[in-house]
């Protein structure tokens, strides 16, 4: 299996370079949220989004350097995407984020809060001074997508009406966005044809988008070690995720465990057994299967290079993490 450290070795230096920058560009005066800050950004992590904008600067930039502004995009990807998860654990009340404990647990959910809201206007500030409108619009959208999702996420939780559609929707609006519009804008900031940059959008929509299903298919097959928070925590929590909706097309007595919210003893240890002994796992792997694919077909425009190959792989890479 490849590991993320070798697929992203062409942009090694690069991803150095965003680790040191990204604590100067919180440079917060107030000691407690550079101290958040600080715990967010240690806390290691694969900086994936980051990465494939860094791979897709570099492909569209053959033989030349990529500039200043594709790295402050590669560097503002990462701020909106730990803002969204610093507000995602305080809503789901995780205590631990790959292994660590999470802001709102070391620092209380006011200072996280303000920790997510901080990041997120930091990141609007260095994003108006890229001067590049349409990029602004792009990167903008995100941070509205992400609050979409999550209302819509809070609105369905326990809906055993829900189907995939509105589940791909709301997946796309959390996860997906952020890599479609930041792999568009990667490409605006090199000059890309319109339509290329159309393309660029379409493997960071699809990539986003597997990656997301192939995480709620590890809710229910990883371990609470290798997951940093308990297995099953998404169902525990309503959150219904594809693996369950294929399940309930099979399990008619899912529907009747979730409605009522596990309210009884071994209701939860139950449905994770119902979901286990159905298709939903498998026919999840196939749909997460599907758009790593369409990700891989966006590329074939792209001219040849190391990074484009990163990107290719990472198709792969992300379906890697199931077996």
């Amino acid at each position: 299996m490849t590991s993320a450290t070798s697929l992203f070795s062409s942009i090694e230096a690069d991803l150095r370079l965003l680790t040191e920058n990204l604590k100067q560009l919180v440079g917060a005066r107030h000691p407690i949220l550079y101290a958040a800050a600080e715990h967010l950004f240690g806390a290691g992590g694969k900086r994936l989004r980051p990465a494939i904008v860094l791979l897709i600067s570099r492909a569209t930039m053959p033989n030349q350097d990529i500039t200043p502004k594709h790295r402050r995009l590669a560097e503002l990807t990462e701020m909106i995407h730990t803002a969204s998860l610093v507000h995602d654990d305080i809503i789901d009340e995780s205590e631990l984020r790959r292994g660590v404990p999470t802001v709102h647990t070391s620092f209380g959910n006011r200072v996280a809060v303000l920790a997510g809201d901080f990041l997120f206007a930091q990141a609007s500030w260095y994003l108006a001074n890229l001067d590049n409108l349409t990029v602004v619009k792009l990167l903008s959208e995100v941070i509205k997508d992400y609050a979409e999702g999550e209302i819509q996420q809070g609105l369905n939780r326990y809906d055993t009406q829900l189907s995939i559609d509105a589940y791909l929707e709301k997946t796309y609006y959390k996860t997906a966005s952020l890599m479609a519009n930041s792999s568009k804008a990667a490409g605006v900031l090199s000059g890309v044809s319109p339509e290329m940059a159309i393309k660029l959008y379409d493997y960071g929509r699809h990539i986003g988008l597997a990656f997301q299903i192939v995480d709620d298919i590890l809710d229910f097959t990883g371990s609470s070690d290798s997951l940093g928070k308990p297995a099953g925590s998404d169902l525990k929590s309503g959150n219904l995720t594809a693996p369950v909706l294929y399940a309930l097309e099979e399990k008619p007595y899912l529907e009747t465990l979730i409605e009522r919210e596990f309210a009884q003893a071994g209701d939860l240890e139950q449905a994770l057994a119902l979901v286990e002994d159905s298709q939903g796992i498998n026919r999840s792997r196939q749909l997460a299967s599907h758009h790593a694919q369409q990700a891989v077909q966006s590329l074939t425009d792209l001219p040849p290079s190391d990074c484009r190959q990163a990107l290719i792989e990472l198709a792969d890479y992300v379906l890697s993490r199931l077996y």
